[in-house]
């Protein structure tokens, strides 16, 4: 982990404390922080916050003034944050579950959620569950508790049928029409990687070491040694190339759901 980024993660946990006092349980970098894969200039910063009670709409409110980009200048992309009640994040819900929700940075669209009945159904609500599984296995622990200790994921067929939907969601997102260039292209890629990854060897890895490990499947490595080249600076993948994989790759997660 890079200074600056050391930095800001140290600076974070202590405004949460303040604000939260001793109803702060924990702190954990998730996402490619957490999995040891954070690229500057490219990956967004994920934190989930887990607190012993409900927090009231003041303290939410107070959170996140204290801690969006205007307040609290985030080193990447932008800050993905979500608080969680303890119980919550330990019970292998599939429900989102959150207490608030906030993404704000210099290249991220500001957003602040109190109440997971206010996210968009659009949106997608499979995330939190997902998040919370990647945080059970690879979460690293900024204060409190090991991650693993406080969080859970959901049951084997809950967490097939929520990268089914994650998959079918990533399907959704418009492309370019035919083989046309697809810049963004190589997160779906990489995404549906992981998620087969997920489901073939029980482990969550990053991105780009699901792309690597899945590289050696006939008739697709040249394809993902692209997309792991894409997130390094590399041309993008083409777009029906994409969506052919994602296809493929759904097929697969979908055989036995």
């Amino acid at each position: 982990m890079d200074e600056q980024l050391r930095g800001y993660l140290t600076e974070l946990v202590d405004r949460a404390r303040d604000v939260l006092g001793d109803e702060l349980v924990g702190a954990y970098a998730a996402g490619s922080v957490g999995l040891a894969a954070y690229q500057p200039g490219r990956s967004d910063v994920d934190v989930a916050l887990v607190v012993a009670r409900p927090l009231a709409g003041a303290a939410k409110r107070a959170l996140v003034a204290r801690l969006r980009h205007e307040a609290l200048p985030c080193p990447a992309r932008g800050l993905e944050l979500v608080v969680y009640r303890r119980d919550v994040a330990g019970s292998g819900t599939p429900e989102p579950g959150f207490e608030v929700e906030l993404n704000s940075g210099p290249a991220m669209p500001f957003r602040a959620t109190y109440d997971p009945a206010d996210r968009p159904a659009a949106d997608g609500r499979f995330w939190y569950a997902l998040d919370r599984s990647i945080l059970h296995s690879g979460g690293l622990a900024l204060l409190g508790p090991p991650a693993d200790d406080v969080f859970a994921g959901p049951a084997p067929d809950e967490l097939r049928r929520l990268l089914v939907t994650a998959l079918r969601w990533w399907l959704a997102v418009p492309l370019p029409e035919g083989d046309a260039p697809a810049p963004g292209a190589e997160d779906a890629v990489l995404g549906a990687c992981r998620s087969l990854v997920r489901v073939r060897d029980g482990v969550w890895v990053s991105k780009v070491a699901a792309g690597r490990r899945v590289a050696d499947l006939v008739g697709h490595g040249d394809l993902l040694r692209r997309a792991v080249a894409a997130r390094n600076g590399g041309p993008p993948v083409g777009a029906g190339e994409a969506r052919a994989f994602q296809r493929w790759v759904l097929g697969r997660l979908d055989a036995t759901h």
